[in-house]
């Protein structure tokens, strides 16, 4: 076996930072049980000083901008290194929600119907209302799952959110309602569904990260044929977005065996209490047994 380090990457300059540091913190704890680790905290976007080819295999638990999009896993590559999780390609379409769907529907997989644009070139509102529908989701098209969503209900508020959006690329979806899964896919195999069942209906980064906010059904209570075709898209979303090691897909569901693909995360939270843990334990990973699972084929390359 050759002497080398597991190098956890938190932290980073983004809206998920916070988030990231405490992923950062319960992966380090978990990992230097089977592992030598040294912790590394991003005060800047790229790759930080000390960090060696030679000696660290990488397991990053960046999110939102830089950690997800793929910037960083092409530094690690460039660099040399060998890193757990999806390579840059698979990394900077996952963080793409369009791109992302266009693969999934390609695959087979639903999705909801959407509008992609610039904040400079909002459609109009109009023309929104009548394609979604009066009852629409507005979100940001290329940051975290969570981040920024907004449920629009009629042609009014369509109007008014449409203008002075921030800069940036925006996306608009039909409004799907119904029940809410996640699933993790652990080197192509689809772990538990867990269900999400936010307070309120909606689950965005305050339902997310606040205690009581929302509540988690795990292994979900579905039938044992939309198990198997949640399981099944899971897997289908994994391989056709080229992802490695890891990842999330998450659902809804509008009646028996009526399912979207929301979208497929290739950096999840990596709290005791997130999602992929979740759906790990159900099939009896627990958080120390997954985190070795997850960087296991990275730090195999070193063996």
């Amino acid at each position: 076996m050759k002497d080398f380090k597991i190098a956890v990457l938190s932290g980073g300059i983004s809206s998920e930072r916070e988030v990231s540091l405490i992923s950062g913190k319960f992966v380090l704890e978990a990992l230097q049980k089977n592992f030598v680790c040294e912790p590394f905290i991003l005060d800047k976007n790229e790759l930080p000083a000390g960090l060696n080819p030679d000696k660290h295999v990488v397991f990053a638990v960046t999110h939102s901008e830089y950690g997800e999009d793929g910037t960083l896993q092409a530094q690690l590559e460039g660099a040399g290194f060998s890193f757990a999780g999806s390579g840059s390609l698979a990394s900077r379409v996952c963080m793409n929600k369009p791109a992302a769907k266009a693969l999934l529907k390609q695959a087979g997989i639903k999705v909801a119907k959407e509008l992609v644009f610039n904040a400079s070139e909002a459609p109009n509102p109009n023309f929104a209302s009548e394609f979604l529908g009066e009852k629409a989701i507005l979100k940001p098209a290329d940051k975290g799952s969570s981040v920024g969503l907004k449920i629009i209900s009629s042609k009014e508020e369509m109007a008014s959110a449409l203008k002075d959006l921030p800069a940036g690329l925006w996306m608009l979806e039909e409004f799907y309602k119904g029940r809410e899964f996640s699933v993790g896919v652990l080197e192509g195999k689809a772990a538990g569904i867990v269900e999400i069942k936010p307070e309120g209906g909606l689950y965005d980064f305050k339902r997310k990260y606040t205690k009581g906010a929302t509540v988690y059904e795990f292994p979900a209570s579905v039938s044992k044929d939309e198990e198997l075709r949640i399981k099944r898209a899971a897997e289908t979303a994994f391989a056709a977005c080229g992802c490695r090691d890891f990842a999330r897909v998450d659902f809804l569901m509008k009646s028996a065996g009526d399912f979207i693909a929301l979208e497929i995360n290739t950096l999840p939270g990596m709290t005791p209490t997130s999602l992929l843990p979740k759906s790990a334990s159900c099939i009896g990973l627990d958080f120390d047994g997954l985190c070795k699972k997850m960087v296991s084929r990275a730090a195999g390359e070193k063996l």
